[in-house]
């Protein structure tokens, strides 16, 4: 059978497989759409074990909001075009949570906020960016694994709280949304290292919240935050990053509602595991190896042991920040890799020790349009074709090899049938 993958905006390769090999090609789940507005407005007029959004407003208390940075597609807009004549006119206050991101550009601010509204706001004073290094913290106590939560004085001090956030799968905190406005959200710089360093254990991973140890310590150093009324507004979006579901009220409950609907979307059945695994990084994230990861660490969750992952990603940019490259080209091989994190533990980490990590129990390899040199220093086997990467799997893995190909592996989170 051919099969299309694609590579780049407008490119693509075409790999021959034989039908005894193909064990599928799997894609986000196909649902139905839904009509946004109508989802907003129920789920703000019918949130989880609290009063409606109206009635949380009801109050001459100061709100504070928080707000995803320009780096997520959660349509924070859409939700606001909804209130914000409301409460207007209201004691409220917007805070970006950036967590160790920069502040947004104006562009950036006018797609999280919209045009009109934040204008407004700006205008009025009511905009901040959380800087993690220099804003003032408060200190709230402590998760059961030592993580001292340091969060922003703006939110800390606030009575209620309004986090807006998006659900999707997060390649180790197991998903974005509820608890991670908070954390890394409106986080000090030191909370989030010391719970991004969680991120190193292999149970750290999309879709796993049961024993995943970066979200139980999110999950429990929320105990912190029992004297804030919080009203959370979470979305799930579908691959076109419409609005597919939307949960509101009590964090946790509104956060693990929406998990059911994203696992609709994302968490994609296949019948077992397979030798060989094609994982595309499709644009347009593909712009350079840093983003094209999420592809590579989804596509693991398809993979046998001592399988070879094969990644297809343009990365049309490079490979991306220059200390996440000198890390994983600093020793020969993953093993010493993950020892020197280990070791000089830094922020930033984690995503090559996920990479890395990959490359102790199987093969990497990769197809790009990056030098065979530097495909070589981070650990992967270099091709700049498909077929003679797929040709070159079969002749070591044999001609009864399964495959398993992810035209869409940054968004594609594979299960193994139960």
């Amino acid at each position: 059978m051919q099969i299309k993958v694609p590579y780049g905006k407008s490119d693509a390769f075409h790999v021959d497989i034989a039908d005894n090999q193909l064990t599928g090609v799997f894609n986000p789940n196909h649902v139905d759409k839904v009509d946004a507005d109508t989802a907003i407005d129920q789920a703000l007029a019918n949130p989880f074990e609290t009063d409606s959004f109206e009635k949380f407003m009801d109050t001459n208390e100061r709100v504070v909001f928080i707000v995803n940075d320009g780096t997520r597609p959660t349509p924070t807009a859409q939700v606001l075009r909804h209130i914000y004549p409301k409460i207007k006119d209201k004691n409220i206050y917007f805070i970006v949570a950036t967590g160790v991101h920069r502040e947004p550009t104006e562009e950036e601010y006018n797609f999280i906020f919209g045009a009109d509204i934040y204008q407004d706001l700006k205008a009025k004073g009511r905009i901040h960016s959380h800087d993690c290094h220099h804003d003032a913290m408060t200190y709230l106590g402590k998760s059961s694994n030592g993580t001292k939560m340091l969060l922003n004085k703006i939110v800390a001090d606030a009575a209620k709280v309004v986090p807006i956030s998006s659900i999707e799968p997060h390649y180790f905190a197991g998903y974005t949304g509820g608890r991670k406005s908070f954390l890394p959200g409106v986080a000090a710089y030191e909370t989030i290292s010391e719970n991004h360093y969680l991120a190193l254990k292999n149970s750290a991973r999309a879709l796993k919240l049961k024993g995943n140890p970066v979200h139980e310590d999110m999950m429990d150093a929320m105990q912190v935050l029992k004297d804030i009324d919080i009203f959370a507004i979470e979305m799930v979006l579908d691959s076109q990053h419409d609005i597919y579901a939307v949960t509101t009220g009590d964090l946790s409950q509104s956060f693990y509602a929406g998990i059911d609907k994203a696992k609709e979307v994302y968490g994609v059945r296949i019948p077992h595991k397979a030798d060989i695994v094609i994982s595309v990084a499709p644009y347009p994230m593909d712009v350079d190896l840093y983003q094209a990861q999420k592809a590579l660490d989804n596509g693991k969750l398809a993979l046998k042991r001592d399988g070879i992952l094969i990644l297809v990603a343009k990365c049309r940019t490079g490979i991306g920040p220059k200390p996440f490259y000198d890390l994983l080209s600093s020793e020969k091989d993953a093993q010493a890799v993950l020892d020197k994190i280990h070791h000089s533990w830094k922020l930033g980490y984690h995503k090559a020790a996920k990479m890395a990590q990959i490359d102790t129990w199987a093969q990497t390899w990769a197809v790009t349009d990056l030098t065979d040199q530097q495909m070589r220093n981070v650990h992967f086997k270099p091709f700049h074709e498909l077929t003679a990467a797929y040709q070159a799997a079969v002749a070591e893995k044999g001609d009864q090899a399964s495959v398993i190909v992810l035209p869409a592996g940054s968004m594609t989170v594979p299960e193994v049938q139960a």
